[in-house]
C-alpha cells in the first residue's frame, strides 16, 4: 500500500470540563503509535454528536484531556498500512464511534462478528487510552485521524460525505436493533424521542420498510417536524390532546425503539403500546444509569421483551451506508465551519441542532 507520512496532527482541544463552554483551543496533538494495521484520514466531514458532550465535560468521569472529540468521521484515506486490504490510498472513507477491538482471538464476541460489545480490547474513536503505550485516540474535530483499519469502511458512490457522517454513529445506533428486532414490511415501528437519534430512526424505518411508523415525544411542536420526516403519526406525551395516549394506542406496535433515558420518563405506559411478544430497545445512554421500575406482570401479562443495543460492527455500518445509498436517506442535518466548532459545540448544548450539525473541513471538506 501507498503511504504518506509527516502529516501533521492538529485539531481542537478539550483540556478540561470547561471546553463544553467554547473554550476548545486549536493545537497539534499526536497520534496513536502507527502500525500497518492503521488508517490515516484526512478529515473532510465530522458530525456532532451528543456524546461528544459528555467527553468534552468528563460527563463519565474518564476522559483523558487533553482530548479531540468526534466519532462520525468522513475524509479521504491518505496513509494505508500494509496489512490492510480493503482500504486504498484516494478512498472516500469513514469512522463511528469504535476504532479498534480485540480483533478475535478468544473473545466470542468478536469472533461473532460482534465486535461492538468487545470488552476485551475495544478502544473508542475518541477520548480511549490505547494498551501497551500506544498513546490515545483523538477524534474527528481535527484535520488528520488514524484508526486501525478494520473500523475504516468505505463510503458509497452517490452518498454525500455530509449525509454519511451522521450515519457512522447516529444512524447506526437506531439502525442495528431495527434491523435485529425485524424492521420491515408488516410491522409497526415507534420511534421514542425526535431528535438527532430519534430523526434517523424515523427515517430508517420507512426506509426499512415498516408499515406504519410513529413519532413518540414529549411536546406537540415537534409534531410537524416528525410528519415530516415521513412518520405516519405523532404522539405528543405532555399534550393534553393527546392525554389518553397510552390507552388509546394499546397494543400497537411490534417494536419501540427508545433514544432517550431518564428516571421520570413514562416507561409503563411505553411499554403499554406494544403489542404481545413486542420489543422495547433502550439505546438513550442516561447519565445516572437509572430506569423508572418495571412490573414483572406487564412484561410477564404482554410477552414482551425489554432490550438493549448500542452501536453497530464494521459489517453493519457498511451495510447501513449502502441502504442509505440506495434509498438516498436524508438526514436533517446543518452544515458548521470546523473553525467555528466551539459555536456550534455550544449550540448543541443548548439543543439548538434541527437535528444534526456536521462540521465541515474547509481545507478539505470539497470531496
Amino acid at each position: 500500500m501507498a503511504a504518506q507520512a509527516g502529516l501533521k496532527f492538529q485539531g481542537w482541544l478539550g483540556k478540561g470540563p470547561e471546553s463544553t463552554d467554547g473554550q476548545m483551543e486549536w493545537g497539534e496533538f499526536e497520534p496513536k503509535k502507527w502500525t500497518e494495521d492503521d488508517v490515516d484520514i484526512e478529515i473532510s466531514h465530522c458530525g456532532i454528536c451528543g456524546t461528544d458532550l459528555q467527553m468534552l465535560g468528563n460527563g463519565w468521569e474518564h476522559t483523558p484531556y487533553p482530548c479531540v472529540v468526534g466519532h462520525e468521521i468522513v475524509g479521504k484515506a491518505v496513509r494505508v498500512g500494509t496489512n490492510v486490504s480493503h482500504i486504498q490510498v484516494g478512498d472516500r472513507v469513514g469512522v463511528g464511534a469504535q476504532a479498534r477491538s480485540c480483533g478475535g482471538g478468544s473473545c466470542p464476541e468478536c469472533s461473532a462478528g460482534l465486535e461492538q460489545y468487545c470488552d476485551r480490547g475495544s478502544v473508542d474513536t475518541a477520548g480511549s487510552v490505547y494498551p501497551d503505550g500506544e498513546g490515545k485516540s483523538y477524534g474527528g474535530y481535527a484535520d488528520y485521524n488514524r484508526t486501525n483499519g478494520r473500523f475504516v469502511v468505505k463510503i458509497p458512490d452517490g452518498l454525500d460525505s455530509a449525509l454519511a457522517a451522521p450515519m457512522l454513529c447516529g444512524g447506526i445506533t437506531v439502525y442495528a436493533p431495527l434491523r435485529e428486532h425485524g424492521c420491515g414490511p408488516g410491522k409497526t415501528v415507534g420511534i421514542v424521542g425526535v431528535g438527532g437519534l430519534g430523526h434517523l430512526g424515523i427515517l430508517l424505518a420507512k426506509a426499512l420498510g415498516a408499515d406504519r411508523v410513529v413519532g413518540i415525544s414529549r411536546k406537540a411542536d415537534k409534531r410537524g417536524d416528525v410528519l415530516g420526516l415521513g412518520a405516519d403519526e405523532y404522539i405528543a406525551t405532555d399534550d393534553d390532546q393527546d392525554r389518553d395516549w397510552a390507552t388509546r394506542h394499546h397494543r400497537s406496535l411490534d417494536i419501540i425503539v427508545c433514544t432517550v433515558s431518564s428516571a421520570k420518563m413514562p416507561l409503563s405506559d411505553y411499554l403499554e403500546l406494544l403489542k404481545v411478544k413486542g420489543n422495547f430497545i433502550l439505546v438513550g445512554a442516561p447519565d445516572g444509569g437509572e430506569l423508572p421500575p418495571i412490573s414483572a406482570y406487564s412484561l410477564i401479562l404482554n410477552g414482551i421483551n425489554v432490550a438493549g443495543s448500542t452501536i453497530g460492527s464494521p459489517t453493519d455500518i457498511q451495510q447501513l451506508l449502502h441502504l442509505a445509498a440506495d434509498k438516498e436517506i436524508k438526514p436533517w442535518i446543518q452544515e458548521r465551519p470546523l473553525e467555528d466548532a466551539n459555536s456550534a459545540v455550544m449550540d448543541m448544548k443548548e439543543g439548538k441542532a434541527r437535528f444534526r450539525y456536521v462540521l465541515v473541513n474547509g481545507n478539505f471538506g470539497k470531496h
